[in-house]
């Protein structure tokens, strides 16, 4: 399956430390809120499946060594994966190593049914900063948001704001983008000034406060399509709402 075919799933923490509980708490959270998923199998260097009959201490002798491994639900059909990446004190706002924790899922009627439940479960589950789910085609779009670099376009596709680099962002809980679903930690609504019920009602109508006093924030009923006019307004509309988003707000 394509990378546009499928739900992207991204939220930042902080760096991972010895014998770190989030890793397993991310992937309980993932199989509690996707209806009978069982992330039970690993990928060998050779694209392999492998079966995992002892995830829970093979994932923390893993986590003890300072990673956590790629774990799918061994269905090459419908693939469910998710991996935590290190991102370097030098590649990550505000100089602080972060820990990003990447999963994808099918763009199928059952994960968009429950994509805000699995957004808010794994983002609480490694008390992130922020995080997002968006297709992956609006991914490769956030891509080309952001810069400056060497390679892709030389300004921001679709009228979109552009976005500053990581390290160029001076604070780890500031947002870097937008998707389609995206959590906010307190500290995050904090930094970018949500909510405010004076200009905040439509996206209020499709938020929901999390036990921690995050919120998921919903920007269109339908997934994020940047085909569809009416989805781009509303993109446009957040960013314009958040400035500080993407460290794009005046010092």
């Amino acid at each position: 399956m394509s990378t546009r075919k499928r739900l992207v799933l991204n939220v930042y923490a902080s760096a991972l430390v010895g014998n770190d509980d989030r890793p397993l708490a991310a992937v309980h959270c993932l199989e509690r809120a996707l209806p009978g998923l069982s992330m039970t199998w690993q990928v060998s260097k050779e694209g392999r499946l492998i079966a995992l009959p002892k995830r829970d201490s093979w994932l923390a002798e893993a986590v003890a060594l300072g990673e956590f491994p790629l774990v799918c639900n061994g269905d090459e059909r419908n693939p469910v994966t998710i991996v935590g990446r290190r991102q370097l004190a030098s590649e990550s706002p505000g100089g602080q190593p972060q820990l990003q924790v990447h999963a994808k899922l099918p763009q199928n009627t059952v994960a968009l049914a429950v994509a805000a439940d699995v957004l808010e479960q794994v983002a609480e589950g490694v008390r992130a900063l922020w995080g997002l789910v968006a297709p992956g085609a609006v991914m490769e779009v956030i891509a080309d948001q952001t810069g400056p670099k060497r390679y892709g376009p030389s300004k921001p596709p679709l009228g979109l704001p552009a976005l500053k680099m990581p390290w160029d962002i001076r604070s780890p809980v500031t947002p870097r983008h937008l998707g389609w679903l995206n959590y906010w930690s307190a500290d995050a609504a904090q930094a970018i000034g949500f909510p405010d019920p004076a200009r905040d009602a439509d996206l209020l109508s499709r938020a929901r406060r999390t036990a921690t006093g995050g919120w998921v924030v919903q920007l269109t009923e339908a997934p994020l399509d940047l085909d569809d006019p009416d989805h781009l307004d509303a993109l446009k509309r957040a960013y314009e709402r958040f400035p500080e988003i993407g460290g794009r707000a005046a010092s």
